[in-house]
């Protein structure tokens, strides 16, 4: 589904989408999108945020409050190109984060992308015979079958990459990996993610993990090579 206001601007991506094979459909605002999507899942929005109304980010906001539509795949599609728009994007839960004017090319090859990070993903993530389906480090509880995050008991808000970034440094707990090495991991499928990604990635898992983020006690930084989990049970 392509949310936007502009119709020049939904003809252009849906003409260039359908022609790779997808089957589109349109909403010209977030009130627009929210019914639709009620009444039919898509595998991918791509959304404008500023539309009229409900802006993009706050739609953004209400999918990924609501369980059912946590991990929808999102890319945000923009005339709003400053850096804090694009940390602000995807430190939100947007999958990726594109501004215009824009390549149709750069365009379809970020749609696959998402598409195929997705369609990696396990029903049950992490299950497989002889696993461990719950790792406890501390006061977090990590749920590989459900895809669910506690701390102290309550649930914890995650999107589907941010969980994977934490189940991926709890299996392999002490040990440090650079920015490189985690990109390689989980963003292998896509080819235009920066290493600051990472970043934004690894400080929202914190603000929502942590007792005092700016002092971690699970995801901790080694200067100057990378991140690391502390402790694993």
């Amino acid at each position: 589904m392509v949310v936007d206001d502009e119709p020049d601007l939904v003809e252009l991506v849906s003409y260039n989408l359908k022609r790779d094979g997808y089957e589109v459909s349109s909403a010209s605002d977030a009130e627009e999108a929210l019914s639709m999507l009620e009444k039919e899942r898509r595998d991918l929005l791509i959304l404008d945020l500023m539309l009229p109304g409900m802006s993009g980010m706050e739609l953004l906001r209400v999918l990924r409050g609501n369980p059912e539509t946590a991990r929808q795949a999102i890319i945000m599609l923009t005339a709003k190109g400053e850096e804090i728009d694009k940390v602000l994007g995807l430190e939100m839960g947007a999958d990726d984060y594109i501004t215009k004017p824009f390549s149709p090319r750069e365009l379809l090859a970020r749609v696959k992308a998402v598409l195929r990070r997705r369609a990696a993903e396990p029903a049950h993530p992490g299950q497989s015979a002889g696993e461990e389906r719950v790792i406890g480090i501390g006061t977090l509880r990590i749920e590989k079958e459900t895809y669910r995050v506690f701390k102290r008991g309550a649930p914890v808000d995650l999107s589907a990459t941010e969980f994977k970034l934490l189940l991926y440094l709890a299996e392999r707990p002490g040990r440090v990996f650079t920015r490189s090495r985690l990109l390689d991991a989980l963003w292998k499928d896509e080819a235009f993610v920066e290493p600051r990604t990472v970043d934004v990635h690894i400080r929202r898992l914190r603000a929502q993990i942590e007792d005092d983020p700016a002092n971690p006690a699970y995801i901790k930084t080694r200067r100057g090579i990378g991140y690391y989990m502390e402790g694993g049970t």
